[in-house]
């Protein structure tokens, strides 16, 4: 019997449980993959996106990527995160379930009683006290019956679906300016060697020389809660990957010698279920920095959609210096009493969903 069982691994996640195993409650963490991190680790998504509220704990890990040199700037290295978390969760005495995959919520007069957890052919049931779903999916809340939310109204499409990945080998002296490499995109897809929908090519140094970092695959028009949709989506995007790296070896001199180093273990979701909680954050919410009494934690991203059908991206901005608020309200609801989410999967519309989904505030909802 624990006191807080919490679902994902991932940056929500993890802070939740740090946050819980140091208020002296008994926490379990129990996490898919055979490591923590979610989309910083899983997904490879390792620039930080900027942010003005992003404390606490998410400043800690800063703290301590930067100790085992693993930071530069916003940027951080994915394979050593592995391990600075490994090494932090354990500092803290959260115990860990890796390989387990949930199944099966039961739920007994608004209450969740237990959870089973399946993986390599056993089936394992905990019960705690309170559940945490950082599942980013909003598995945990949907395995409980509470009504979700997907997606944008009226047709219920996600934002597209990404692979990062990363090229070493790249001599940085003759790396092209952002602009020209977008130039020379356009007219590989003029020429139809690139097929992908992306209206631009999204690249970032990472923390050493001669390796970039692309975040420009992009997988429209799937479900990323059907293992059957996700099964195309994870294929498509690595044709991409192929399709793109080809092209850059072959027409782009810095490239000439590079070689592909990683590529992330999972298709990363910007956006799936959402939770229906006591409040719903908007739109509005966002864009005229709202400040609620029930503050659990703020963010200053902009609104970033990329377009659920294809070309496009719309961003729209705070007014400069200024953040909304992300109240508790958001975190729960009333249907099941023993429930909080934390992470993308909030109660929040398509639009305000758009903005909070980065990791540094996906962090501060853990820990509210």
């Amino acid at each position: 019997m624990f006191d807080v069982i919490v679902a994902g691994g991932g940056p929500a996640g993890i802070t939740a449980a740090i946050a819980a195993q140091r208020r002296g409650l008994r926490t379990l963490l129990v996490e898919k993959y055979g490591f923590l991190g979610g989309m910083a680790t899983a997904g490879l998504v390792t620039p930080f996106m900027p942010t003005l509220g992003a404390g606490g704990l998410y400043q800690e890990f800063l703290r301590r990527l930067d100790r085992w040199g693993a930071l530069k700037a916003t940027n951080f290295d994915g394979e050593l995160a592995k391990l600075v978390l490994d090494e932090w969760l354990t500092e803290e005495g959260v115990e860990i379930l890796f390989h387990g995959l949930l199944t099966r919520v039961l739920v007994e007069a608004g209450k969740i009683k237990s959870i089973k957890i399946s993986g390599k052919g056993q089936e394992l049931h905990f019960q705690a006290s309170y559940f945490i779903d950082a599942t980013g999916d909003g598995d945990l809340a949907s395995l409980s019956g509470i009504t979700m939310t997907i997606g944008r109204e009226p047709d219920h499409l996600c934002q597209p679906m990404t692979t990062c990945f990363q090229v070493g080998g790249v001599d940085d002296r003759l790396m092209p300016s952002r602009h020209e490499f977008n130039r020379l995109y356009d007219e590989a897809k003029a020429r139809k060697i690139i097929t992908n929908p992306r209206e631009n090519i999204l690249w970032f140094h990472t923390i050493r020389s001669g390796e970039i970092h692309f975040n420009t695959t992009r997988v429209v028009g799937r479900n990323p809660v059907s293992i059957l949709e996700l099964t195309q989506a994870e294929l498509e995007a690595r044709r991409q990957i192929a399709e793109l790296f080809r092209w850059m070896r072959k027409e782009i001199p810095a490239f000439k010698n590079s070689y592909l180093m990683r590529i992330a273990a999972q298709i990363g979701v910007r956006e799936s279920r959402m939770l229906l909680g006591e409040y719903r954050l908007t739109e509005e919410d966002v864009l005229t920095g709202r400040k609620f009494e029930d503050a659990i934690g703020k963010c200053s991203y902009p609104i970033d959609i990329h377009n659920p059908q294809g070309t496009g991206t719309r961003i729209a901005e705070l007014a400069d210096g200024d953040w909304y608020e992300i109240p508790y309200r958001s975190l729960y609801t009333t249907k099941i009493i023993n429930l909080l989410v934390a992470g993308r999967c909030i109660s929040a519309t398509h639009q305000a969903q758009a903005s909070l989904r980065i990791m540094p505030t996906c962090m501060v909802m853990g820990h509210p």
